[in-house]
C-alpha cells in the first residue's frame, strides 16, 4: 500500500503559492498557471493572515466588542479568499490544496514550504521602491533571502509603462 502512494506521487513537483488579497498575488498564480505549471503539479496555496490592522486600531484597546466583531470581520475575509483560490484549482483540476498558516508572512510562506517539500516558491511583489522596501520589509523580499529552495518573484507588469 505504501508503494502504491509513493508511485502516485512519483515526479510530482510540489510548487507553493503565496497568496492575499492583492491583484499581485492574482497576477502571481496566474503567471505560474501559464508559464511554469504541469500537468502533475501539487500546488500548495498557502496563506498567511495579517490581523495587525485590528491589533492596532485604537478602538480594540477600550472596546472588546469591536474587537471580536474585527475579528469576525478578518476571519470571513480570509475564508472567502481561500475559498476563491480553492475554486480556481477546481476549475484548472489541479492537484493540491489552499492553506492558511499563522505567524509573520515571510517566515510562515517558508516553513510552509519545507512542510510541503515543495520545489519551488510563487510570490507575487507589491513593486515598492527601495526606500520603502527598507523601511517596511517585502514578503517577497524575505522569501527571497530565506527560502532554501528556488523563488520566483512575480512582479505585474506597470500599466503605465509601454
Amino acid at each position: 500500500m505504501a508503494d502504491q502512494k509513493k508511485d502516485t506521487h512519483a515526479g510530482q513537483r510540489v510548487v507553493v503559492v503565496a497568496i492575499d488579497e492583492s491583484e499581485n498575488s492574482d497576477w502571481a498564480y496566474e503567471w505560474y498557471m501559464k508559464n511554469m505549471y504541469r500537468a502533475n503539479d501539487r500546488v500548495i496555496l498557502v496563506h498567511c493572515p495579517e490581523y495587525h490592522a485590528v491589533i492596532q486600531s485604537p478602538v480594540v484597546l477600550t472596546d472588546i466588542t469591536v474587537m471580536t466583531s474585527l475579528m469576525h470581520e478578518e476571519e470571513a475575509r480570509v475564508k472567502n479568499l481561500l475559498h476563491k483560490f480553492g475554486e480556481k484549482l477546481k476549475h484548472h483540476g489541479i492537484g493540491g490544496k489552499v492553506k492558511s498558516v499563522g505567524g509573520k508572512p515571510g517566515e510562515a510562506i517558508v516553513d510552509a514550504a519545507k512542510e510541503e517539500n515543495a520545489a519551488f516558491i510563487v510570490v507575487g511583489s507589491r513593486g515598492m521602491g527601495a526606500v520603502r522596501r527598507t523601511l517596511v520589509g517585502s514578503v517577497s523580499d524575505y522569501i527571497l533571502h530565506h527560502s532554501h529552495i528556488p523563488v520566483v518573484v512575480c512582479r505585474h507588469k506597470d500599466p503605465h509603462h509601454h
